[in-house]
């Protein structure tokens, strides 16, 4: 088993958790995944790979690996969650309101608020979300400038 394989398996049993071969598998979908996939994706996904996987076992795995820091959810302007692999760097999302596009970008302005919030108030960040949504160059364009609240 390589060194990655050992480590995950170490953080499931620290975690008092089995690293099953249906969890793995579902990892390897997110991994593998250059996108934020809803549940839905990543079932459909697993199952043309181990047909005895069930949705309900995608819903729970999803649950534990948010849990344990090996995935993040999140919502991109709608009501259900779109998950992707944790990352070891932050980065952060726009949506486009007209195709629904994500453009993911990165910014040091966040850290540099988080450490102010952290000086000013003694509060330690664990977590930061920033979510921007608008019309992306796109949409734009083929609205002649105009976005689609203003047509």
């Amino acid at each position: 088993m390589s060194e990655p394989n050992d480590r995950l398996r170490d953080a499931f049993r620290a975690a008092g958790r089995r690293l099953t071969s249906q969890r793995r598998l579902v990892l390897r979908v997110l991994e593998e995944s250059d996108g934020h996939l809803e549940a839905e994706t990543v079932y459909l996904q697993a199952k043309a790979r181990d047909a005895n996987i069930s949705l309900a076992t995608i819903y729970r795995t999803l649950a534990v690996f948010k849990e344990m820091g090996l995935v993040e959810e999140h919502r991109l302007g709608e009501e259900h969650g779109h998950y992707e692999a944790a990352r070891d760097s932050p980065h952060y999302h726009f949506t486009c309101l007209g195709c629904g596009k994500v453009i993911e970008f990165d910014t040091p302005l966040v850290a540099q608020i988080e450490q102010g919030l952290s000086a000013r108030e003694g509060v330690r960040v664990t977590d930061a979300h920033l979510h921007l949504s608008g019309y992306c160059a796109q949409c734009q364009t083929e609205a002649g400038g105009q976005s689609n609240d203003e047509k």
